[in-house]
């Protein structure tokens, strides 16, 4: 990766701080720093990152706060780093706007791989909610397979992978890059069993080694994922449209309902 544009680190700990710093320009960044919240968000505006990392435990304001005011702002991709690896965090976070979240202690080579991976994805825009759907989201829905231009379709749902839209009976669906990720991961599976680590792969993208070290923490954020994806499709959590939890193991999609009629 070289010439990739301004990333900014946020970080409280100088030791992490010079550490990231170090990665980020190895990999081709122009690298500035903050120390603290407010000093990060106009570092942020100034400079027009185009990568962020962001400690939670900052001393003026916490990390889920400095990833809001930037999403004001900026659609630059955050990386969260943090000691703590509870749902509740993996949510917020999450919820907030962050990309990927990156348990400390880190590996340099993780994240390195991370966000070169968050990098080669393009972004969904939300900004097309009101546009209508697309003509081919009209047409009725066939089983979980490849059809024309590559779409994927199953029960009411159609996935294009190469505009990055979702359609739900007929309406657009806003998913962020993670959720659209894990989604079409399991429509291509067509209701073969994806396990949690695969998923973690899935988010993370081709460069993020078949090898590399899934931890506990990088699973449950796939389950945040998934819960958040549920919502937004209106899963009935007793007879499931779409995902299917395969307790112990992971998710895949559920079975096609036959047509009413």
């Amino acid at each position: 990766m070289d010439d990739l544009g301004v990333a900014v680190v946020i970080e409280d700990d100088v030791d992490i701080r010079n550490l990231l710093e170090g990665v980020l320009t190895q990999a081709g960044f122009e690298v500035h720093t903050a120390a603290d919240g407010r000093e990060g968000v106009e570092v942020v505006r100034r400079r027009q990152a185009s990568v962020v990392t962001l400690d939670i435990g900052l001393p003026d304001i916490d990390g889920f706060e400095v990833l809001r005011r930037i999403r004001g702002f900026s659609d630059a991709y955050v990386v969260m780093l943090t000691g703590r690896t509870e749902e509740p965090d993996l949510l917020s976070a999450l919820n907030a706007g962050a990309d990927d979240y990156i348990a400390k202690p880190f590996r340099p080579r993780e994240l390195r791989a991370r966000v070169a991976a968050m990098m080669r994805r393009p972004r969904h825009e939300a900004k097309d909610e009101q546009k209508p759907a697309p003509a081919w989201a009209t047409e009725p829905a066939a089983p979980a397979t490849l059809v024309d231009a590559g779409l994927l379709s199953h029960n009411g749902l159609a996935l294009s992978p190469r505009t990055r839209t979702v359609v739900l009976d007929g309406e657009n669906l806003t998913l962020t890059r993670s959720e659209f990720d894990l989604l079409h991961t399991l429509l291509k599976g067509a209701g073969a069993v994806c396990t949690r680590s695969h998923l973690v792969r899935a988010v993370r993208g081709d460069l993020y080694e078949a090898d590399a070290y899934i931890s506990e923490a990088d699973e449950r954020a796939v389950e945040v994922h998934i819960g958040n994806l549920r919502r937004k499709l209106k899963e009935d959590s007793q007879s499931p449209r779409w995902l299917q939890t395969v307790r112990g193991v992971g998710y895949r999609l559920a079975p096609k309902r036959q047509a009413q009629g």
